[in-house]
């Protein structure tokens, strides 16, 4: 047993460590941003741009509107198992997260489109699948710890932007605001990276000084990537349309810039 902790130690120190270095960063900037997309019969370059459209817009996750509800309400109850229950139901929140983002590289990066048959955005199923391997190495070496409660009233703030990402109150035919209060279960956002990763992100800031720090960093780094991307879409080119998609692309923003710099300072020690 003694010798099995002291192996699980070693690689923590080390994916803690290498996860910290510019060139890891680096690496996972370029798998996002420079695999092209997989189309059978190719494309030209020049067409990028309306691959990527078609791939997003007809990808797997629309066609599951049956399913919504279902994974909005299993991390609503998780999570007030871990407020409720702490570590004991710990590992069970570690892979339903690390299970989550499989299925967000499926079904939001995998299309069979119209266009050009099936269609994958590859750089992010990367991406999403490293964010996944991570999740699941916590919930096989358990290093987050969910029993702390002390902390600053003002590292709260991450839990309003969380429940926004997670209601997602965005009219799907007009691309407008809805508040409607039935999105909080039934909108797409429980099957969406870029609103999930907010929710899992802020718990993890609330019990920063005793969670898994690579895990954390590499969960961020990947959030902070995508971010960028849909906040220059959205917002840049195309804002008449999509600009209420971008609000709600905030809370991805902030949380994982946030994340990323609580999990690159030195922990305090309790």
């Amino acid at each position: 047993m003694a010798n099995s902790n002291y192996k699980r130690q070693i690689i923590k120190d080390g994916l803690e460590s290498v996860t910290r270095r510019w060139w890891f960063f680096l690496v996972i900037i370029l798998l996002g941003s420079t695999i092209p997309p997989y189309v059978p019969a190719g494309y030209d370059y020049s067409d990028w741009g309306n691959l990527l459209g078609s791939i997003f817009s007809q990808a797997i996750i629309v066609s599951w509107t049956d399913v919504y509800p279902i994974f909005k309400v299993i991390p609503i109850v998780l999570i007030i198992c871990l407020v409720l229950l702490k570590n004991k139901v710990k590992r069970v929140f570690s892979i339903y997260v690390a299970t989550s983002y499989v299925l967000f590289a499926i079904v939001q990066n995998i299309a069979i489109t119209e266009e050009y048959g099936l269609g994958i955005i590859t750089g992010n199923v990367i991406m999403f699948v490293i964010v996944a391997a991570f999740w699941f190495w916590e919930a096989k070496v358990g290093k987050n710890d969910f029993t702390s409660t002390v902390r600053p009233a003002w590292r709260y703030w991450v839990i309003p932007l969380a429940f926004l990402a997670f209601w997602y109150p965005l009219n799907p035919d007009t691309m407008r605001p809805d508040f409607n209060p039935l999105y909080i279960v039934t909108s797409s956002a429980g099957l969406a990276f870029c609103m999930m990763t907010p929710v899992y992100l802020a718990l993890l800031t609330l019990y920063y000084r005793t969670v898994n720090i690579a895990t954390m960093r590499v969960t961020s780094l990947v959030g902070v990537i995508i971010a960028g991307y849909n906040i220059a879409v959205n917002f840049f080119f195309e804002p008449t349309l999509m600009w209420w998609n971008g609000v709600l692309h905030i809370p991805l923003l902030s949380i994982s810039v946030y994340s990323l710099v609580l999990s690159l300072k030195k922990r305090p020690t309790e």
